[in-house]
């Protein structure tokens, strides 16, 4: 069966919800059915586009301008009951969305209970901006949907479901709340991969992007935030690369970035992302950088160094093209030499507390490769342990078979011994991992190897049989087990994903009785009273005083939900500070 998601272009978020407004009632009631027909219909090269055939006598038409769907008269239907009918709205509410941006708010921490509790959230500001009567409407339209999605849960939201957070983003976006609008359409998105068995998809993520939406919707001065910083022109710029990563995503686009060093110590970004699958990941590693020097992506990122001139920056370091910029080549670095060894100096605590920091920003505040880790270690029976550090496993950021990640990352880690040099990636409710990037070692000829572990395929002849360990790092050797959370925290956590794959009705039915006062057993108080108060918004059915069932309450539902989502991240992330830091031996 061929999986039409996996060839069909992005869609503009607001024509697959227009889609499914012209059906009439009859047909919206089938129209979950169609759409999981659609994903084996077959898929065919058209002209500027795509051909989806549904029988011998109908097809669905799409369009693709600049790399996607980018208008309702883009997508067309041959059968009698076009544009209304199901065949149309199926195909187009199986395509990847067109997204641009990700990610996540975070909390504030306060010390409480012994394992250094977070507070519960704290209430909403009142002092806030005024809002239009069309932000205000488009901000109750946000609410409304993302409550419904919460409430139905990942196995009750359907097409429909979707296509309302979908109409209420875009209604969003026109009135300018640009960061709300973005996040509806990425849970719009991680809804199609959930409903279609993707294994991209994370749970946990979703559950993020649904505690974003909800944070916002009750706070305007956040959903007020500018749209997308613009590229602004910049002087002469120098840049020592230091690795190239692949992007593949789940709404349909694919390329590469590389990840360069100014020299004010900040990091820039140069990418090729457009739609594609993960074949254009690795072919866009060579594109040129712009400008016109003969030097690629790849090639600036295995140490390279460029100078621009007249280069497009935006804020948060992203590089742009444009006619007036031009480069040459220049001297690169090793990740041992200035300016990049810098990078590594920083203690291990540090980096997280800083990356951290990063995620808790809104996104379209933070700088580039903010979450990134500089970590110098040993690996060990028991994983790798970082200098200065905790002992952790090594995971893929992306673990697709056309990209060598797993691969490379299996065979490093067989080589107990070896010291490595890593770019990583933290993984915010994992303490005993981070995703790695590149890595760099000693070779056979005792000269430094550098590898991007997503784009080059490493076997055992660029690895020494027996590692040397460097005499600063044999300390290291002795690390304990990687660090974990107290199971409680985990179960707590389980419940709120829980929360989100069933919604209300399957919160309510597996409500844990016990958690609480596990909970309180371990310190975390505040957790069992967050626990408490989702289990009891679940299962909350009062009666009239004439003992008639009153309708539930899906906002006071959804702000229990949100409150225990919060602690649960505030407290992941204090726990994992105190995991990496090392003990104070002056203390003792």
């Amino acid at each position: 069966m061929t999986d039409s998601a996996a060839v069909l272009p992005p869609v503009a978020a607001e024509v697959a919800a227009g889609a499914l407004d012209l059906l009439p009632a009859r047909l919206r009631k089938r129209v979950d059915g169609a759409v999981a027909k659609a994903a084996g219909w077959p898929v065919e090269a058209a002209r500027d586009g795509v051909l989806v055939r549904v029988a011998e006598d109908t097809a669905v038409t799409l369009r693709v301008t600049a790399g996607i769907v980018a208008g309702p008269d883009d997508a067309v239907c041959s059968c009698l009951l076009a544009p209304a009918c199901l065949h149309r709205a199926a195909v187009l509410s199986v395509a990847p969305l067109a997204v641009r941006e990700e990610r996540r708010t975070g909390p504030e921490v306060e010390p409480a209970g012994r394992v250094g509790e977070p507070s519960a959230p704290a209430p909403a500001v009142t002092d806030e901006p005024a809002l239009s009567p069309a932000q205000a409407t488009a901000l109750d339209a946000l609410r409304d949907a993302v409550t419904a999605v919460l409430v139905a849960g990942v196995s009750g939201s359907g097409a429909v479901h979707r296509a309302e957070l979908l109409h209420a983003a875009h209604s969003a976006r026109l009135a300018g709340l640009h960061r709300p609008a973005g996040t509806a359409v990425r849970i719009a998105r991680l809804l199609g991969e959930a409903r279609s068995d993707d294994p991209a998809f994370r749970l946990s993520g979703l559950s993020g992007e649904l505690a974003e939406l909800l944070d916002l919707v009750r706070r305007p001065a956040a959903a007020l935030s500018p749209a997308r910083r613009d590229y602004r022109p910049e002087g002469p710029l120098r840049l020592y690369g230091l690795f190239t990563e692949p992007v593949v995503t789940a709404s349909g686009y694919a390329g590469a970035t590389v990840y360069a060093l100014a020299p004010d110590g900040t990091l820039r970004t140069l990418s090729d992302i457009a739609p594609g699958g993960p074949d254009r990941a690795l072919q866009a590693s060579g594109t040129p950088v712009p400008g016109g020097c003969a030097l690629g992506l790849r090639e600036l990122g295995d140490g390279g160094g460029v100078i621009l001139t007249a280069p497009t920056v935006s804020a948060d370091g992203r590089i742009g093209g444009g006619g007036a910029v031009r480069s040459v080549r220049a001297a690169g670095a090793g990740w041992r030499e200035a300016p990049l060894a810098a990078l590594w100096e920083r203690p291990p605590a540090g980096q997280l507390a800083s990356a951290l920091g990063w995620l808790s920003e809104p996104a379209d505040a933070r700088t580039a490769g903010g979450d990134l880790l500089f970590l110098d270690g040993v690996v060990t029976g028991a994983g790798f342990a970082v200098a200065a550090g905790p002992t952790l496993r090594l995971a893929a950021p992306d673990e697709r078979p056309e990209l060598p990640y797993a691969e490379n990352l299996s065979l490093l880690a067989s080589r107990r011994g070896l010291a490595l040099r890593l770019i990583a990636r933290v993984v915010p409710d994992r303490p005993d991992r981070v995703q790695v990037l590149a890595a760099s070692w000693t070779g056979h000829d005792e000269e430094p190897v550098r590898a991007d572990l997503g784009l080059r395929l490493l076997n055992r002849s660029h690895i020494p049989a027996v590692p040397a360990v460097p005499a600063g790092l044999t300390g290291a050797m002795e690390g304990g087990a990687p660090p974990a959370l107290p199971i409680e925290l985990d179960l707590l956590r389980r419940t709120v994903d829980r929360a989100v794959a069933g919604g209300r009705a399957v919160s309510a039915a597996s409500a844990d009785g016990e958690l609480p006062r596990r909970l309180r057993a371990v310190g975390l108080t505040t957790g069992a009273r967050r626990v408490e108060a989702l289990t009891d918004a679940a299962a909350d059915r009062r009666h009239d005083v004439l003992g008639r069932l009153l309708p539930a309450d899906p906002g006071g539902f959804a702000l229990a939900w949100l409150a225990t989502a919060v602690y649960v991240s505030a407290a992941t992330e204090s726990l994992l500070l105190a995991a990496w830091t090392p003990p104070d031996i002056s203390a003792n």
